[in-house]
């Protein structure tokens, strides 16, 4: 799978799923820096990447705005709490790697996915 991690998201998950084969790029280290929100999605969106994110700014993009995406995972948990959003990825992507497409979002009760439109 290919991902784009947000500047918001630990850069420590690209490693993680880069060992696990995926292929990672990251706004931090192969964009220009402080791009807008809608910029990432559009990126992400070109290159057919899902976004790994902390911003809850994407779901406005995403549900209000309809802009088209390839997939959205939002993680609602706080900072620092990196090997807790590693062990929750490798969940997400054990049990529901075929949702990965939609908007999915990480708590500390687990994963739910919130169906988009088609794009």
């Amino acid at each position: 799978m290919r991902f784009l991690l947000d500047e918001s998201a630990e850069y420590r998950l690209a490693g993680f799923l880069e060992d696990l084969g995926h292929d990672v790029t990251s706004v931090s280290r192969d964009y220009p820096r402080s791009l807008t929100d809608q910029a990432i999605l559009e990126i992400a969106f070109a290159e057919q990447r899902i976004v790994i994110t902390n911003d809850a700014d994407f779901g406005a993009l995403v549900f209000r705005d309809e802009r088209a995406h390839t997939g959205v995972i939002l993680f609602r948990m706080p900072a620092g709490n990196t090997q807790r959003k590693i062990a929750a990825l490798r969940r997400l992507l054990d049990t529901r790697a075929d949702d990965l497409d939609q908007f999915v979002v990480i708590d500390h009760r687990g994963a739910r996915v919130r169906r988009t439109s088609p794009t």
